[in-house]
């Protein structure tokens, strides 16, 4: 797909949000979107919910072309953004019955499917109080609920644990494993490296606009490669001294955490790179909080792959062009 926003010789020109990026999601499974601020994860979900029209390429959701027949493809859908979507001056029954109403179900089935996700996702104690009472945790719960009235058979999530504390982003990722389990097939896009590392049977990194990297947590991090070497200095004074030492024996960038004095770097042989990384520093009278090896986290992919840490906002092509991220 190819997505471009402003026009030849106006202003700042042409800006490509989207690059050529092909996507194959089996059926119940899940693909997680993983890229920077901008890099293009947002625009692409627009395009495959039918908010967007790509200009060049072909998107088929559920099998019907995203194009051709937008109308058939929103049936076939659910989509919880990165802010909940709910009427916070309706009950929570109300909100879900009335997304029914919407979808057609008719007034008995509405409210026999709103009873239900209630009930999925543990608010039923709350579904006859306003929604401006709820917590966060319980407005993203409902929120998902709201995108599951229809019985969709594909999901798209963007950021859906954006804002929720552990326990509650924790909890919502029970409900879809749960939900993949029973067949919906999700396209998730996040932030939270965690997130994409525990749910996504596949993953594919965008930045600037195309895929740059495709395969399982696993096969990412083996693509990085390498263990990594972590040791945490007792005295910030030694941080350069440290970080000489390391990057002798790094086979990649060394990291420096300041505020932490954690220093990380990959390395071949981990263990025996320790041992004498551990001896070096003992006869320069340096002295570790912490020190260790291992395998490579989707934190250290991500880093590698797009040259920034997944909390660094980035003025990218797609923010410039205004379309989110």
């Amino acid at each position: 797909m190819v997505k471009t926003y402003g026009r030849p010789g106006r202003g700042g020109g042409v800006t490509r949000a989207l690059d050529g990026v092909d996507l194959d999601v089996p059926e119940g499974t899940v693909l997680g979107l993983l890229g920077p601020n901008g890099a293009g994860k947002t625009t692409t979900v627009r395009i495959l919910t039918t908010l967007l029209e790509p200009d060049a390429g072909e998107a088929h959701v559920a099998g019907v072309d995203v194009r051709r027949d937008p109308q058939e493809v929103r049936r076939r859908i659910g989509v919880s953004g990165q802010y909940a979507a709910v009427d916070e001056y309706l009950t929570g029954f109300e909100n879900l019955r009335m997304i029914g109403g919407l979808y057609h179900l008719g007034s008995r089935r509405a409210a026999q499917r709103a009873r239900e996700l209630m009930e999925l996702f543990s608010l039923t104690d709350a579904a006859d109080r306003p929604v401006k009472g709820y917590s966060g945790g319980m407005r993203r719960r409902l929120d998902l609920a709201g995108a599951l009235v229809n019985d969709p058979p594909v999901l798209f999530l963007d950021e859906p644990t954006t804002g929720l504390d552990p326990r509650s982003r924790a909890d919502m990722w029970e409900l879809l494993q749960g939900m993949v389990r029973g067949g919906t097939t999700v396209v998730l896009t996040t932030q939270y490296l965690e997130e994409a590392d525990l749910l996504a049977d596949d993953i594919v990194v965008i930045d600037h606009g195309r895929a740059i990297a495709r395969g399982t947590s696993d096969q990412l991090k083996a693509q990085v490669g390498g263990e990594r070497v972590e040791l945490v200095v007792d005295d910030a004074a030694h941080l350069d001294t440290v970080r000489s030492l390391l990057a002798a024996v790094a086979v990649g960038e060394v990291e420096v955490e300041p505020h932490t004095r954690r220093l990380t770097a990959p390395v071949e042989g981990g263990a025996a790179v320790l041992v004498g990384l551990l001896a070096q520093l003992q006869q320069r009278g340096v002295h570790l909080s912490d020190a260790g090896t291992r395998r490579p986290t989707m934190d250290d992919v991500f880093l590698t792959l797009t040259g920034k840490r997944t909390d660094e906002a980035g003025s990218t092509d797609e923010q410039k062009a205004g379309v989110g991220a």
